[in-house]
């Protein structure tokens, strides 16, 4: 009985680590992450442009009806009038008047656009609109998963280094401790004590400030995916491997001209400001458009000769042409506003390709030159490893002084820290460089997942 509840305990402690990997930590905060949530509802809202930009060439029809209480006087006089068994009267006279009578007014109108240059530059604008939405959208993606893993690898990489100085406290402690003993046995100076006295204090403040990054970490990683501190017990690290084939800088640098999510937005709005520009175009632009209408007016009530009722009723269908002729220099204006614009937006995709480029160069130098750091660094770690149990050793045998132990515990631990942070440091690059190319998504996130080492760096 007592093994299986030690195989369940196993089992529940390796689930609780699985479900703190990096792919999981962006799945928690694509469903927890409030500005995920807002760029969700700016892409929905995007999609509707599309249908907008549509509706602009359907037809509209309208129905507006009036009810209310109006006075109507008609006089007509010199008229000629005729009718049968009366004969013709000219110098006909009809007054008619109606004084606070029911008015009701109705009409119902249709019309389908035939020719449009403005309208349909305002459809364009919203397609392009509703495609700027989706980039945008794209690239709130690619912005949480790297926001995922700077979040989760600052909080690996905290308790990491909380870790290796809680290790390397206990060493200083145990000098100390073996400091105090020599000095009553006579066997050190005072001074070995008040060195590992300084040192412990030291550590110790360096242990205080890793448990507050700790904690601080902990809790933005809290915020964007929701988790606990349970959930966050053992947190992967980078390998610290540079991708086996990297690419030439040209090519990356191309991929990310033509990949580029925000390169694309860029051209996009380039686009939509030269739409603007296309509303405007000419001073004299004309519409047609199929219309037609079928209304009625009807007035009825008493007035200064008795009871009367006016009613009038038309139905219309044909072709309108509207031109406008002068806009008081509004249509110029607007012109030349808009091409401005275009200008600036011209401007500022090619500041944008420039800080793209400049970009992929650092990511791509982080990687080819972090790999090289990292093996610089492994081998530096293991070479302090080295001269920390030589010094153990020679303090043993009296050929090295407590403060000389001290330097070393401390460069071994300084060492251990280094690589650390140079792990972290390439894999991130590796995922910026991905995203500047826009290639970064699950897959990519599922790839540098399943090549996570164990929270604690191999001694």
């Amino acid at each position: 009985m007592k093994r299986l509840l030690v195989a369940l305990a196993a089992l529940a402690a390796v689930q609780g680590a699985a479900a703190a990997d990096l792919v999981e930590a962006w799945r928690a905060a694509q469903s927890n992450d409030r500005e995920f949530a807002a760029a969700r509802a700016e892409r929905n809202a995007g999609a509707t442009r599309r249908e907008q930009g549509a509706s602009l060439w359907r037809p509209s029809l309208e129905f507006s009806g009036t009810v209310g209480v109006a006075n109507g006087d008609t006089s007509i006089s010199g008229a000629r009038f005729s009718a049968p068994g009366f004969g013709t009267v000219d110098g006909a006279n009809f007054d008619t008047s109606i004084n606070g009578g029911m008015a009701t007014r109705w009409a119902l109108q249709a019309r389908q656009p035939l020719y449009s240059p403005q309208r349909d530059a305002e459809r364009r604008q919203l397609e392009l609109s509703s495609d700027v939405s989706e980039l945008q959208w794209q690239l709130a993606q690619q912005a949480l998963m790297l926001r995922t893993a700077e979040r989760y690898f600052d909080a690996a990489l905290a308790s990491a280094s909380l870790r290796v100085l809680q290790r390397q406290q206990q060493s200083v402690e145990a000098a100390l401790t073996e400091a105090r003993d020599r000095f009553k046995l006579g066997d050190a100076p005072i001074t070995d004590t008040h060195e590992a006295e300084a040192r412990a204090q030291a550590v110790r403040a360096e242990v205080l400030a890793a448990e507050s990054q700790v904690t601080l970490k902990q809790a933005a990683l809290s915020d964007l995916t929701g988790w606990t501190s349970t959930d966050m017990a053992a947190l992967a690290l980078a390998p610290g491997a540079a991708p086996r084939e990297l690419a030439p800088l040209a090519n990356w640098l191309a991929d990310a001209r033509a990949g580029n999510l925000q390169l694309r937005v860029s051209a996009t709005r380039v686009e939509v400001a030269r739409q603007e520009t296309a509303k405007f175009k000419s001073e004299v632009a004309p519409t047609v458009d199929l219309v037609a209408s079928l209304a009625q007016d009807r007035l009825s009530g008493s007035g200064d000769y008795g009871s009367a009722t006016n009613s009038q009723s038309n139905a219309l269908i044909g072709v309108q042409l509207n031109v406008p002729l002068y806009s008081g220099g509004w249509r110029s204006a607007r012109r030349d506003e808009s091409v401005h614009l275009a200008d600036k937006a011209v401007a500022e995709g090619e500041r944008a390709a420039q800080q793209v480029a400049l970009q992929t160069r650092a990511a791509w130098l982080g990687l080819t030159v972090g790999a090289s750091r990292v093996a610089a660094l492994n081998e530096a770690l293991r070479a302090t490893r080295s001269r920390l149990d030589a010094t153990r050793i020679g303090r043993q045998v009296g050929e090295r002084t407590t403060l000389e132990l001290l330097n070393a515990e401390n460069d071994a631990a300084a060492a251990e820290l280094a690589l650390l942070q140079a792990r972290v440091a390439l894999l991130l690059d590796q995922l910026r460089l991905a995203g500047l190319a826009g290639r970064l998504d699950e897959d990519q996130l599922q790839q540098v997942n399943a090549g996570l080492l164990n929270p604690a760096v191999p001694r």
